[in-house]
């Protein structure tokens, strides 16, 4: 059983599965592949002149999977809650995890099928988003949302500080303590 699931693997999804990859949290961070960051250039992300979609997704999993996460490619088709978390059916089988993230972009149906709340967007073209607190909890214990689906700013530089905030709220509840990570130059 994964400590930590990750559903979507945009900016969002990837920054919070490095988080919690790199705090020993056993994550998984699953993707269908069909992000709309795979249309999109960047040249408004701070610190990096120009990027595109395509490439931020390669290093942004690679990044993740560089402190330990486990990447599958795969359709997310159902996300149940059990005694001990939840299981989290996939075109492939099945992964259960204790937590689980969904950052699943515009896409609500998956959360909506689990019973998150839900509420009207404010983005643009983002029709439905789930209620969530400050820290990215929502209405199920355990499942916690981040990004354009817990209507944050579709930017990408907000969604990836949005997932890392989720992530480091997690970590901090499972470690009973805030959880802070810094590298210092050597």
């Amino acid at each position: 059983m994964y400590e930590v699931a990750v559903i979507g693997a945009g900016p969002a999804g990837a920054s919070a599965a490095l988080f919690t990859a790199r705090a020993g949290k056993k994550t998984v961070l699953l993707d269908n592949g069909k992000n709309i960051m795979k249309k999109a250039l960047m040249l408004n992300h701070y610190g990096v002149e120009e990027i595109s979609g395509p490439d931020m997704l390669e290093k942004g999993i690679a990044q993740a999977k560089g402190f330990g996460a486990e990447f599958i490619e795969t359709e997310v088709t159902a996300l149940v809650k059990t005694d001990h978390g939840f299981k989290i059916e996939t075109g492939n089988g099945s992964v259960e995890a204790k937590n689980v993230i969904i950052a699943t972009g515009m896409q609500t149906s998956l959360g909506e099928s689990a019973g998150l709340t839900t509420k009207p967007g404010t983005e643009p073209r983002v029709k439905t988003i789930f209620a969530v607190n400050a820290d990215g909890k929502t209405n199920v214990e355990g499942l916690w949302a981040a990004g354009v689906c817990a209507g944050v700013s579709m930017h990408t530089i907000i969604t990836a500080g949005d997932g890392a905030k989720v992530a480091v709220n997690l970590i901090s509840e499972l470690d009973g303590k805030r959880y802070v990570d810094h590298d210092v130059l050597k």
